[in-house]
């Protein structure tokens, strides 16, 4: 249930900046639950996600940005 409210509060935050079906999004954070509900947010209102994390370089990060 609390996994429920954070994604759903996370999609209406994302929604309200514009994010809707269809937009790309990138998601920099640390493995948390946090994270997991900012991933089911960004499904809960279609919009095509990926994940990022600070190991990446910034070659490899410019690639999954533009392969998104």
């Amino acid at each position: 249930r609390e996994l429920l409210d954070l994604t759903c509060r996370l999609a209406n935050t994302l929604k309200k900046y514009g994010i809707q079906k269809g937009d790309r999004v990138a998601i920099y954070m640390s493995v948390s639950p946090l994270s997991v509900a900012a991933m089911l947010a960004c499904a809960r209102i279609g919009a095509v996600h990926t994940v990022v994390f600070a190991g990446f370089s910034a070659e490899s990060l410019a690639g999954r940005i533009m392969d998104c």
